[in-house]
């Protein structure tokens, strides 16, 4: 067709070539009302001010504790020394000596009290005095009312005042070796230096210097640098060095955060015999070396070590997570096996009475209606916290959703099939089992599947709030506000156990469902 042809043939039938004007404008429109949707969500969530009121501070700090963790010096400020401390379990042991953390020691003098006895007025003589008071020697007859059941206990009351009584303390000067300077290093050119009195720190290239007036101020010479704050004059400030962590210095102490990229004793706690030594020193000593403890092998105890790390507690965890792994299994198989019958019962083409169809269908409504984590609540109240509790959440609410997959499915078979083994005299249950559920089974049993893997991911959400599993351990973590790669160890496990059970399930539809 020639193009004059072409522009002939639109001229008689302009109608049909014509696009109306709706589908012309429709794109436009889609764009337009998607626009207008997201500026209404905008506005109605206050999208705005939750970012510019956002801590993202905070949000990156959790962030970094992911695959980081932090060594947390203190160094106090007593007099002319310092004292510096690490908490009670710090990840560098019971007696850590970083070689970042660098101290200079000198002779302090310092004033300790010590109680001095004075003599009397004779001088040189000790006091007679006694818990009961002055026993003098030769006791003076006594005014009547003074002696008590023992007698008198002194001759007068200037031989009291002159032999029994001692002077006030005195204090006496002393000398001793203590901190007298303490150097922070946080690698490249950020370091914290303090002394009584002065802490000097240098980051980016800048350098802060920081008068302390003990247990009264904190007074910056000059003017503070980006990467310092200070709330008012005189308060605590604190320089943030970005990942590599951050110094808070006060009138009374100095608080240092020094982290460091990965999990801190994650196979040896800090109790274990194996721990700050090599890797080829201890499978040195788990294989030939003699054993530390006489009763059980090096492996046996390395292992046991490993199990009951206190800091990652890997054998809770892992515990924690074959329950989940059961609880979702639990729960899927026997919420499979209750709605398998039901259906029957509740497809309109297998069981004709339309009563039992509504009842089954309403029972299966009221099941998926109510979410499984308030069925996770009411069954942790019924049993108590544990897997019984989510194992029954689980039973409950993919009852009611199998029920109705598995009814729509009964619904759709190829009724031609039935009607052939009804055709050659079968009773009412070997046509449905010869001609209803061979149709079925792979859709049963590939939703199943897919209910079980997902069922993994909802199983940990219920263990939250107490139905045991790992999820109750991820919220314990979460809780402490300080274990943060604890929950990412955790969420890394999860995540693993949810990829196998995917690609599992994933091979077995295939399967079921005649796919290569």
């Amino acid at each position: 067709m020639t193009e004059a042809e072409e522009t002939a043939l639109i001229a008689r039938h302009t109608a049909v070539f014509e696009r109306p004007l709706l589908e012309r404008i429709r794109a436009g429109l889609i764009f337009a009302g998607v626009s207008l949707y997201l500026v209404f969500a905008w506005w109605l969530f206050g999208i705005g001010q939750v970012l510019s009121d956002g801590r993202w501070d905070i949000a990156g700090a959790y962030l970094a504790d992911w695959v980081s963790y932090e060594v947390r010096p203190d160094v106090d400020f007593q007099g002319e020394a310092l004292e510096v401390s690490f908490p009670r379990f710090s990840p560098l042991g019971e007696n850590p000596d970083p070689d970042w953390l660098v101290t200079q020691k000198a002779m302090v003098e310092s004033r300790a009290e010590t109680q001095a006895d004075v003599a009397g007025a004779a001088g040189g003589s000790t006091s007679d005095a006694g818990f009961l008071g002055a026993l003098s020697a030769e006791p003076a007859p006594a005014p009547a009312g003074d002696a008590g059941f023992l007698g008198s206990l002194s001759g007068s009351a200037a031989s009291s005042s002159s032999t029994g009584t001692a002077e006030p303390a005195a204090t006496a000067p002393a000398r001793s070796e203590a901190v007298v300077a303490a150097d922070i290093s946080f690698g490249g050119d950020t370091s914290v230096s303090i002394v009584p009195g002065l802490v000097t720190v240098t980051h980016a290239g800048e350098t802060l210097l920081l008068d302390i007036v003990e247990d009264k101020s904190v007074t910056a010479r000059g003017d503070l640098p980006e990467w310092a704050s200070q709330r008012a004059p005189g308060a605590k400030v604190i320089a943030r060095f970005g990942f590599a962590g951050r110094a808070e210095i006060e009138d009374d102490e100095v608080k240092l955060r020094r982290r460091f990229l990965g999990w801190e004793n994650f196979v040896f706690d800090t109790r274990s015999p194996f721990w700050g030594l090599p890797a080829s020193q201890v499978i040195g000593l788990i294989v030939w070396g003699e054993r530390i403890q006489p009763e059980r092998s090096n492996f046996a105890l390395a292992f046991e070590n490993v199990w009951n790390n206190a800091d990652w507690q890997h054998g809770d965890v892992w515990t924690k997570l074959l329950q989940t792994i059961v609880m979702a299994f639990a729960g899927t198989v026997l919420a499979s096996m209750l709605a398998f019958p039901l259906a029957f019962a509740a497809a309109r083409n297998i069981t004709p009475n339309r009563f039992v169809n509504q009842l089954m269908k309403r029972f299966f409504d009221f099941l998926r209606s109510v979410d499984m984590l308030i069925w996770a609540l009411f069954f942790t109240r019924a049993f108590g916290p544990g897997p019984l509790a989510g194992i029954s959440a689980i039973f409950f609410t993919d009852t009611g959703t199998f029920g109705k997959l598995y009814g729509e499915a009964l619904e759709n078979i190829d009724d031609k099939q039935r009607e052939g083994v009804r055709s050659v005299g079968a009773a009412p249950a070997s046509v449905q089992r010869f001609g209803v559920v061979p149709q079925v089974l792979p859709v049963f049993l590939s939703q199943s599947l897919y209910f079980w893997e997902s069922n993994t991911r909802s199983a940990t959400i219920i263990g939250a709030v107490g139905a045991g599993g790992i999820g109750l351990k991820l919220w314990e973590a979460m809780r402490t506000n300080q274990d943060w790669e604890n929950v990412a160890y955790m969420v890394i496990l999860i995540l693993i156990v949810v990829f196998v059970f995917d690609a599992i399930s994933s091979a077995l539809r295939h399967r079921l469902i005649g796919m290569r």
